[in-house]
């Protein structure tokens, strides 16, 4: 560790330029030589450090989402080309040249500040060995020395010898118990930070070996840092444990807020936006505008949760405008079926039921008897009186309508249709009796 830090020793002068920066503001505060002025230095720097690195982490986090984009490509590409390593090599470089994406992008942040990390150890064991370093003389040395974080010096180890720390006015105890408690913290934010990659912010609509490198390190991770934490200085964990928590939150920020599209991260994301949006009566902010934006452009290529999202708008009488705008819609919209095809919101017309044959034929009768019983001036005729109208051609056997008499073995009109075998009989037939009527 300690050739390494010399690696970077170019940037020591400035590391410790802006510790001893910081330490004179809360030395102010809380006294030279006290673990606050110190310990708050360090904290500060890491914040000072990351702040500037913001645009190299937003980088990362699109050069991540465009890697989890690729990955069905880059499995095809393995699968086409699994015999030939060399021409594996040159299509993975030909897509990764046409989409504009490059894997390094998302080790960015972690490759940028290494230089301030090892500076700053580098200037801790200096600290510890009693030299000066960069900016920090023989006062700032002595200073610093004395400062002790919960009883812990800021040059102290988990690994020194009782000898070496006391000789840094601590006890060994003091010192392991400290230096374990950070090293139990800074492995768990790591974890924690990486759990919530895994579980809250990957497309599960995807199932690739990237998944599953990332599930690894996930817990890969925290066992190297609590491997090599036993052999930083107490100001070194005090740096990488701000780090990892400054990582956590930031984390939470991006996920909560712009979310990975597909993942579980983004249908809560957007079951919130719509109640925002539901309830305002359009998008508020530049960010939910670009969100709207970016879906609508999509077309039939949304996920199911933007899919969701559209067709909730569109229950609400919303709809979603090409430059991320949400309006009220004034004529009957389009909703999304599962697949993303248009399916009109308009009930569909009813077909009338379909009736029996006997329910046909006894409609067709009432409706026969209904007609004879037509209403028309003051003469109208009950159901038992003989109709005065013309009547049909009837077959043989029927009766005359206005004579009331039977014809050859004929019936009246209003005693009602006989069967085909009995009206179709030969012969004269006797008129009913008026009881039967």
């Amino acid at each position: 560790m300690d050739t390494i830090a010399s690696i970077f020793s170019f940037i020591t002068t400035p590391v410790s330029w802006v510790i001893v920066q910081f330490h004179s503001v809360y030395g102010a505060l809380f006294g030279p030589d006290t673990g606050w002025a110190w310990g708050l230095s360090i904290v500060s720097l890491v914040i000072l450090i990351r702040i500037c690195l913001i645009p190299l982490f937003v980088k990362q986090i699109k050069a991540t989402r465009a890697m989890q984009t690729l990955q069905p490509e880059m499995k095809k590409i393995q699968e086409r080309y699994k015999n030939d390593k060399q021409r594996q090599s040159e299509e993975m470089m030909k897509l990764y040249k046409e989409t504009g994406t490059n894997p390094l992008s998302s080790c960015l942040p972690i490759l940028a500040q290494s230089p301030f990390f090892f500076a700053l150890y580098h200037v801790l064991n200096s600290i510890a060995s009693n030299d000066t370093v960069g900016v920090i003389n023989e006062r700032l040395l002595e200073s610093a020395q004395k400062a002790h974080i919960v009883g812990a010096p800021l040059a102290a180890k988990f690994t020194d010898s009782s000898s070496k720390v006391e000789a840094l006015g601590a006890s060994l105890t003091d010192v392991r118990v400290v230096t374990a408690v950070m090293i139990v913290l800074m492995s768990a934010s790591q974890f924690y930070t990486q759990r919530q990659l895994m579980t809250k912010n990957v497309d599960t609509t995807v199932k690739t070996p990237f998944m599953q490198q990332q599930k690894m390190l996930m817990y890969v991770f925290p066992i190297m840092f609590a491997v090599f934490g036993i052999n930083f200085p107490v100001g070194v964990l005090v740096y990488w444990l701000t780090t990892n928590v400054w990582t956590m939150g930031q984390q939470m920020y991006v996920i909560h807020n712009n979310p990975t599209p597909g993942s579980k991260a983004q249908s809560a994301y957007l079951d919130r936006l719509d109640k925002r949006v539901t309830h305002h009566g359009g998008t508020r902010g530049r960010g939910e505008r670009a969100i709207v934006k970016a879906i609508v452009a999509k077309g039939r290529d949304r996920n199911e949760y933007e899919r969701k999202f559209i067709n909730g708008l569109t229950k609400a009488g919303l709809a979603a405008q090409a430059d991320g705008t949400v309006v009220k819609s004034e004529v009957t919209t389009v909703a999304e079926t599962e697949d993303g095809a248009p399916a009109t919101s308009t009930p569909k017309r009813q077909q009338p039921k379909r009736q029996s044959k006997s329910r046909r034929q006894s409609g067709g009768t009432q409706g026969g008897a209904s007609g004879a019983k037509t209403t028309g001036d003051s003469g109208e005729k009950t159901s038992l009186s003989k109709s005065d109208g013309p009547q049909d051609a009837k077959p043989a056997g029927g009766k005359s309508a206005s004579g009331g008499k039977p014809a050859s073995g004929g019936k009246s009109a209003s005693g009602g249709a006989r069967s085909k075998a009995q009206s179709g009989r030969k012969g004269p037939q006797r008129p009913k009796s008026p009881s039967k009527k």
